[in-house]
């Protein structure tokens, strides 16, 4: 099954993707990987925002860290024509806005990681980092970057 057959057959529609919000680009291919600048957790009704540990629950991070991961995918998608041209996800890094001395921003990335690995399978396991912050652009609860490996 084709990456594009897996998405369309769990329902998942990918959002617009955005544009850059600055002087970058929203991905860079540079051999076969393709490098995404970070995204801010957003769905139909804007930017998710908050704190966790705060006014956000690990629950509502998750969600927010899973909206990011289909937005990197548009954004793929976008750049590279089909997201088939994917072999591997390398790897994600995650940032969550929370308190100081939340500890659980690792739960809150897997909304990410267990999205990647429902649609890739096992190419979707990567190597990942998942940080607690003070602050993310526009107050966003999830920002997420990643890098994949083309064929």
């Amino acid at each position: 099954m084709t990456v594009e057959n897996a998405i369309a057959a769990t329902g998942i529609t990918l959002p617009e993707p955005p544009s850059a919000g600055g002087n970058y680009i929203s991905a860079k291919t540079v051999g076969n990987l393709v490098y995404l600048s970070g995204v801010i957790s957003r769905d139909e009704h804007g930017v998710i925002t908050g704190t966790a540990g705060l006014d956000r629950t690990i629950e509502e991070g998750y969600a927010a860290a899973r909206a990011c991961a289909l937005t990197l995918l548009a954004v793929l998608r976008r750049h590279l024509g089909t997201l088939d041209a994917i072999h591997e996800i390398v790897s994600v890094n995650g940032y969550v806005n929370a308190v100081a001395g939340f500890s659980d921003p690792p739960k809150i990335i897997n909304g990410a990681s267990d999205l990647l690995v429902e649609i890739f399978g096992d190419k979707g396991r990567h190597v990942r980092a998942a940080i607690g912050v003070s602050a993310l652009p526009r107050n966003a609860l999830v920002e997420l970057q990643m890098v994949v490996a083309i064929a």
